[in-house]
């Protein structure tokens, strides 16, 4: 696939749609070296999750049963936001552990919520399910084309935006964000896959020579909790650097954020920029670094109740 192309067109059809989000360097961050920051907490519903849910539904038919997606909290409410904004009936499946600001979020689009006990994939099979009932078509939450194109439009927008660094460091779950990234850049630049030590689907993959099923916990699980890595993002990953951050250096991140910015993400968020306070990623001298800061959809809501 030409995913250069698919990208392009993926950001001319989610235009006006997506909001553009904005850029930053830092050099507060107690690093000896600054950090280019995209804002993708800023885009709506919190988190990038918004291009690929867009760029699904302005690209394919919507049948009249609407649309149907499974999610660890930010896919769904994107999904749901997508629908709501083009006119479409949504059904979201959510895990338990997606949280109740998570829950939340979807349930103010107007979608038809069920919250699912377990983990990720039991969403994902009962969405399935619903899938096949009734013919709503299916929203993944990051291994399809479509999808991967829309979330791909973060890093064209941010190449626009006249992005310097020689490296992007991103966050993964289920592999639609960094699926993207490599999609786009096509080793024009150097792309770094971050997980948590505890959800780390891509890294064992990567290990395994083909995609495993891994057991997921820690504290981003709810966004990168995938049990097993798309197979568009282990086809396009070969070869590339993986490193895993363990929980306390994610916390540590998020709190560098708030305090040296006042920027305030959820841990997934702040899981590609642990990777370079805690050390598992360590540029090289004059290597200049980005990291995308990918969710906001922090738990509890600090400003609910």
């Amino acid at each position: 696939m030409n995913w250069k192309h698919e990208i392009s067109a993926a950001a001319e059809r989610i235009d006006g749609y997506a909001q553009v989000t904005p850029v930053m360097e830092s050099r507060a961050l107690r690093l000896d070296y600054p950090v280019e920051m995209k804002l993708e907490h800023m885009q709506h519903t919190g988190s990038f999750k918004a291009r690929g849910a867009f760029n699904t539904l302005l690209s394919l038919d919507v049948p009249e049963a609407g649309v149907v997606a499974a999610s660890g909290g930010n896919h769904g409410a994107a999904a749901a936001y997508a629908a709501q904004t083009l006119g479409h009936p949504a059904k979201i499946f959510v895990p338990e552990l997606a949280g109740p600001s998570k829950i939340a979020l979807i349930e103010q689009t107007g979608a038809d919520l069920s919250v699912v006990a377990g983990e990720y994939a039991n969403a994902l099979t009962q969405a399935q399910v619903y899938e096949n009932a009734t013919g709503a078509m299916q929203i993944h939450a990051y291994d399809a084309p479509a999808t991967v194109a829309g979330q791909g439009t973060c890093f064209a927008e941010w190449e626009a935006q006249s992005l310097k660094a020689d490296t992007v460091l991103v966050a993964v779950g289920g592999g639609g964000l960094i699926a993207g990234a490599l999609g786009w850049f096509q080793g024009a630049r150097k792309v770094v896959a971050v997980e948590p030590e505890t959800s780390c689907a891509l890294n064992a993959a990567l290990q395994a020579g083909e995609p495993v099923d891994v057991a997921v916990s820690g504290i981003a699980a709810n966004a990168l909790g995938a049990r097993r890595i798309g197979s568009i993002c282990f086809d396009l990953a070969q070869g590339m650097t993986s490193v895993l951050v363990p929980d306390a250096a994610i916390a540590q991140a998020q709190d560098k954020l708030w305090r040296a910015h006042r920027i305030l993400v959820e841990p997934a968020g702040a899981a590609a920029l642990a990777a370079l306070l805690s050390g598992a990623y360590q540029p090289e001298p004059g290597e200049k670094v980005a990291v995308l800061i990918c969710g906001g959809n922090i738990s509890p809501d600090p400003l609910q109740g």
